[in-house]
């Protein structure tokens, strides 16, 4: 695996970026980064106060520019936010700089992994499931376009899933062509 050893994880909300981040950088001695989390970390407020008072604009921004500085990094597992794929640039400097993972789940699982979570703003909604559907028809492509890997979160363990990512990555740097 080249591209400075990275891994960017890419999906919708609930798919498991960061519980299956966390396994992979522990089975591949790389350091995690969760995009949200990193974002509360720097600014000292939660990502809804951020929606709240800047909008999602501003909180795209903030994860933009936050994405552009990470990706830079060297042997790390990054969990980028649903909506990171949404900037080209963001898109350009993750296939740059990484292998980027899709990982993907179905509207059940995504819908029963987020039902109780009340820190996704674009969730607080009445229909989250519909907001969920809706997010999909317009992420789906671009999350596929993206990917380097695709992976199937569904009814799986994370540790499950993180070994199995690592067996494609793996298998992706065996393959790749030395002039890529």
């Amino acid at each position: 695996m080249s591209k400075d050893n990275n891994i960017f994880l890419i999906g919708p909300m609930g798919a498991g970026k960061t519980t299956i981040g966390r396994h992979l950088a522990t089975l591949l001695h790389k350091r995690f980064v969760d995009v949200d989390h990193e974002i509360e970390k720097r600014t000292g407020v939660t990502i809804p106060v951020i929606f709240e008072i800047e909008g999602e604009a501003g909180f795209r921004q903030r994860e933009s520019t936050l994405v552009n500085e990470l990706a830079r990094d060297q042997d790390i597992v990054l969990a980028t936010g649903g909506g990171a794929v949404l900037l080209e640039e963001n898109r350009k400097i993750l296939k740059e700089h990484g292998v980027v993972v899709y990982l993907q789940a179905d509207i059940e699982t995504l819908v029963e992994r987020t039902r109780r979570d009340r820190s996704r703003p674009l969730l607080q909604t009445e229909d989250p499931r519909g907001k969920i559907e809706e997010l999909l028809r317009q992420r789906e492509p671009i999350y596929r376009e993206v990917a380097d890997v695709v992976v199937d979160t569904g009814q799986r363990a994370p540790s499950s899933v993180a070994r199995d990512i690592a067996t494609r990555l793996k298998a992706l740097s065996n393959d790749e062509n030395p002039d890529r």
